[in-house]
């Protein structure tokens, strides 16, 4: 008798052992916080959306444009074919806009906002500001609505720049260049505040 009450007190106290282990176990699951379904992190564009720009005395002369990456690819004469138009970056027009006139290459830009393109080619490149700025790529792009139009040397370089890069860089009060740079290539041309 002895040992059967021996016997069921340890079963006893198994079970309540047991429940307790639950009960531990469920009041920790209850408060629990189960996070909601983690939102995945939103990828970086390919061609990020950006913009150059910078004051010559108080002209403010500014480049919007998006900057796709090299990705590995052979971007001039590949991706971008040579002796075509391209509109100098990807997916809408690149646009430049100036608060003043401007002279390029002894040809005066007056102020406003235009498209930028130009036609690479393995020699000189020829560089386009356009009157269409609003357009998709180089769709509507049409030589007839030109204001200035003229030739560059491209420089070649060993370094990849991975993204597209546009700079505008004062060289004093009256005076700055623009360069774009991708690939291993960069063009520059140098311009100045019509007074």
């Amino acid at each position: 008798m002895k040992n059967l009450i021996v016997v069921l007190v340890l079963i006893l106290s198994l079970l309540s052992c047991k429940n307790k282990s639950k009960q531990i176990d469920k009041s920790e699951h209850d408060n629990h916080v189960v996070p909601e379904k983690m939102e995945e992190p939103k990828k970086k564009p390919l061609s990020p959306h950006t913009s150059a720009m910078a004051m010559i005395g108080d002209a403010h002369v500014h480049i919007d444009y998006s900057s796709p990456g090299v990705r590995g690819r052979i971007i001039f004469g590949g991706l971008v074919g040579y002796d075509n138009v391209w509109q100098a970056g990807a997916h809408n027009a690149t646009w430049i806009e100036t608060n003043k006139d401007v002279v390029i290459n002894d040809q005066v830009l007056p102020k406003g906002k235009y498209g930028f393109f130009t036609i690479p080619s393995k020699a000189d490149w020829t560089v386009m500001i356009n009157k269409n700025w609003d357009q998709h790529g180089k769709d509507e792009y049409n030589e007839k609505d030109d204001v200035i139009r003229f030739n560059v040397t491209p420089q070649i370089s060993e370094e990849i720049t991975e993204q597209l890069v546009y700079k505008v860089e004062k060289t004093n009060e009256t005076k700055g260049v623009i360069s774009l740079a991708w690939e291993k290539v960069t063009i520059s041309f140098p311009f100045k505040i019509k007074h």
